[in-house]
Order: C-alpha cells, then structure tokens, then sequence
C-alpha cells in the first residue's frame, strides 16, 4: 500500500463496547485519575522526605514516573476513542503510541532489573552497600534504564514503519508492533529476528532477577533481620515483578498465537493488564509495605487534617 504515513487505523477492541461506552468512559477516567493521584503521592512523599533519599526509593520513584509516562499515553487516547463513535489512529499518531507504550515496558522490566540487584546487595553485601551502590551508581543506572530503554524502542519503531501495509484494521484498544507487522505485505524476518534478540535480552535480566533472588532468599534464613528485611523491602517488589512479567507475557503469548475468534472482553483483558494493573498495584503495595513511606504518607494526611480544623 503506497503512502503509508497517510494511513488511518480502525481499532476495533471497542466494538463490544458501543452500548456502555459512558459507563466505560466514567470508569476508564476515574481509573486513570486514581492511577495518577498513587502514583503522584508516593513520588512527593520520597522527594519530599530526606529519610527516603536512599538508593530503594529512588528506583521506586523511577517505576512511579515510568507508570505515569505509560498510563499518560493510553488512558487519554482510550477517553477519546470512548467518546467517539469510531476508534481510529492516524499512522504516524500510531507509531508515537506505539514507541511511548514499548518504551515504557522495556523501563519497567530495567527498573525491576536494577531493584532486584540493590536489594540484592543490601541484603547479601550489607557491609558493602554503600561503597557500591553510590549516588553516582544510581544516578548512571537511572539514565542507562532510560536510554537502553529508548533505544530498544526506536529500532522496533525504525523497523515498523519501513514496513508497507495492505491492511488498517486492527483488533487491539492501542497501537502494538505485532498488531502492525501482521498487517505488512512483505518479508518481516529482520522484525521477527529484532523481537528475538529483544527477548534473549529481557531473558536475562530475569535470570538476573532470578540469581539475585535465590541468593536473597538464602541470606534471609540466617536471621530474624535478614527476613524482616525481605518481608519489608523484596516481598513488594518480587509482587511487581511477578505481577508485569506475567501480564507481559500473556500480551506477547496471546498477540503470537491467541485465536481471534475468541471473546473480544478476554482479549481486551489480556492485552491492557500490564498497562492498567501495574501502575496501580506498584505504589499501592510499596505505600501500603513499607514502614518508611506508610508513616510518611499518614504523616502528611494528619497535617492537612489538623490544619482543616
């Protein structure tokens, strides 16, 4: 098909959806509202007290401004198509989706990378925790996270959009790579070669995770601290992890191999839980987990309190 970049996608995830798109449109809001207030309070309440400045809640609030940069990309676009009588996306519109989406994803599974291994040092090298995980450490993970991330995303981007397309109807609520790359009129090898080195890569950094957790578990049966430190600091953090990966990898699993003749509801559940549930669960289980942030949270809440009265 010539002039791509002319090209309007028909998303049809919300054919099912015509006779309860208000409902569906109060819902997706309110849901979109409350993901930005979590995750808003929890990135204030780390900035704001000097106690949490440390190298956890750092990457914490790095997953917080990760979940808001993803939730700030679908819930708008899902709010209009809602509001709408057809769900389309012009082509270019389509692919900014579709880098900001990914980008977010490949930062979310760093950023959990790089979680598990200060846990894994704070728990496994306590005595050597601060010599090598450094501001400065921190402060190059951060921006390696963030450009590894980026740059992931602009080869898939680059490599989509070389694509000519013979179709523009796809049964998604978003703009995905695969959704996209089915609809070409050539080869795709070079996009499925670049998806498989995509998840050699983010294989392992699971089994980075995976080593970093197997030695963190053996040092927390040695004491009573060393538990009350895994109970405090990785339990939320192994449900984050165990949360996204599995939504991400019924995304894939589902968008490769899911048959379309199956209930449209079901395909739109497992193609938005790792968009919708994560930035929700993440500050919700850190907030409510750690002592740090909990008392800092209801500190701050008795203090507008005290001062409505």
């Amino acid at each position: 098909m010539e002039n791509s970049t002319e090209l309007v996608f028909v998303l049809q995830g919300l054919n099912d959806t015509k006779s309860n798109k208000r409902t569906y449109f109060v819902v997706t809001l309110l849901v979109y509202l409350f993901t930005i207030c979590v995750n808003l309070t929890l990135i204030v309440t780390i900035l704001l007290d000097r106690m949490l400045h440390e190298p956890m809640f750092i990457f914490l609030c790095n997953l917080c401004v990760n979940g808001i940069f993803g939730a700030s990309t679908f819930y708008p676009k899902m709010l209009v198509d809602l509001s709408s009588d057809v769900s389309v996306t012009p082509y270019k519109a389509c692919l900014t989706q579709m880098f900001v989406i990914y980008t977010y994803v490949f930062c979310e599974i760093t950023t959990l990378t790089m979680m598990a291994y200060d846990r894994y040092v704070a728990i496994c090298k306590p005595l050597n925790y601060h010599s090598i995980i450094t501001p400065r450490k921190v402060v190059k993970l951060l921006i390696f996270t963030w450009l590894f991330s980026i740059s992931e995303t602009v080869i898939v981007v680059v490599l989509t959009a070389r694509l000519p397309l013979c179709g523009f109807t796809m049964e998604k609520l978003y703009c995905s790579n695969w959704a996209i790359v089915k609809l070409s009129c050539v080869d795709t090898t070079i996009n499925n070669v670049y998806g498989s080195i995509l998840m050699v890569l983010h294989s392992l950094q699971a089994v980075v995770i995976v080593v970093s957790y197997v030695n963190i578990i053996k040092a927390s049966v040695r004491s009573q601290e060393d538990r009350s430190k895994f109970m405090q600091t990785c339990l939320p953090h192994l449900i984050s992890l165990i949360n996204f990966s599995v939504a991400a990898v019924f995304d894939v699993m589902y968008a490769r191999y899911g048959s379309s003749s199956s209930v449209q509801a079901l395909r739109n559940f497992m193609s938005l839980e790792f968009l919708v549930v994560p930035p929700i669960l993440n500050p919700l289980i850190y907030g409510l987990k750690m002592n740090q942030i909990r008392r800092r949270i209801f500190r701050i809440c008795s203090r507008k309190t005290d001062a409505l009265k």
